[in-house]
C-alpha cells in the first residue's frame, strides 16, 4: 500500500511514520509513504498557491492550478479530499480502503481548496468530525493510520483486529491487564477494583458471552446512538 500526501507541510506528516507499528510496517515494505509539496507545481514567480476567494470575505483559498498539476500526476491513485463537507470516516471505510494499492490524501489549508478540485479529481471526500482544524494533515494521518492497521501483517497478530470497537455497531468490551501478585494483595479488600472473575477461568464460550454483554452495556452508556443502530441491525 502506498500513501501519498499532498500538503504544503510535509514535515507535519513524515515524523508520524518514524516510530512504533507504522515504522515497522515501512521497514517491512508493507506501506510506503510519499509527501508531495504542491507548492512545487506553482507556475507563478513567487510560487504562490493561494488567492482571495472571488466571493469576497476573509482568508485565502488554495488555487486550482498548482494542485491540479500535482494531482494529475496521481490520477491513477484513489484520491481522497479531507473536508468538513465529507462523509464521516468509519471503521468499515478503513477496512474497504485497505484493499487499495495507492491512496492519495489532499490536505487543505487556509479557507480550503477550490471546490472544482474535488469535482475534477476526488474519488471520495471524508471528514473526521464536526469541528475545524487549521489544515487537513491531522485528518489525513488519522485515515492513513486507521487504514494501515487493516493491511495484513501490519499489526503482527491478525487476532488484534478481532472484536474491535464498531464491529457489529458495538464498542469493544472492557479490557484489563494482568496484575502483579503484589498489586493483587494490595487490592484484596477493594472489591470495586476487582476484574471480572470469568475472564480468568479459561472458559472461552463464557468469556465471549460476557464480553458481548459488557460491550453492549458499554455502548449503551457511552454511545447510545451506536447502540440504537446495533439493535436495529439485530432485528433485521
Amino acid at each position: 500500500m502506498k500513501f501519498s500526501f499532498f500538503t504544503l507541510f510535509p514535515q507535519l506528516i513524515l515524523p508520524y511514520f518514524e516510530d512504533s507499528i507504522l515504522k515497522r510496517a515501512r521497514k517491512h515494505e508493507l506501506i510506503d509513504i510519499e509527501c508531495i509539496n504542491f507548492r512545487e507545481f506553482a507556475t507563478n514567480a513567487y510560487q504562490a498557491v493561494d488567492n482571495p476567494p472571488i466571493s469576497g470575505g476573509a482568508g485565502q483559498v488554495l488555487m486550482f492550478e498548482a494542485l491540479a498539476y500535482a494531482l494529475w500526476e496521481a490520477r491513477n491513485s484513489h484520491i481522497i479530499f479531507l473536508s468538513p463537507c465529507g462523509k464521516p470516516f468509519k471503521q468499515n471505510d478503513a477496512a474497504r480502503l485497505a484493499k487499495k494499492p495507492h491512496i492519495s490524501f489532499v490536505c487543505g489549508r487556509y479557507e480550503g481548496f477550490d471546490e472544482r478540485l474535488i469535482e475534477c479529481f476526488g474519488d471520495e471526500v471524508f471528514s473526521i468530525g464536526d469541528y475545524i482544524l487549521t489544515g487537513g494533515e491531522l485528518g489525513a494521518l488519522c485515515l492513513a493510520d486507521s487504514i494501515a492497521r487493516q493491511i495484513p501483517n501490519v499489526l503482527g497478530n491478525a487476532d488484534s483486529l478481532k472484536g474491535e470497537s464498531f464491529e457489529s455497531h458495538l464498542l469493544e468490551a472492557p479490557n484489563f491487564a494482568k496484575n502483579t501478585s503484589n498489586f493483587e494483595k494490595k487490592i484484596k479488600n477493594l472489591q470495586k477494583f476487582a476484574t471480572p472473575s470469568e475472564y480468568s477461568k479459561g472458559n472461552h464460550n463464557k468469556i465471549a458471552g460476557l464480553k458481548h454483554s459488557l460491550a453492549s452495556c458499554k455502548t449503551q452508556y457511552f454511545r447510545p446512538d451506536l447502540f440504537r443502530t446495533h439493535l436495529a441491525v439485530a432485528k433485521k
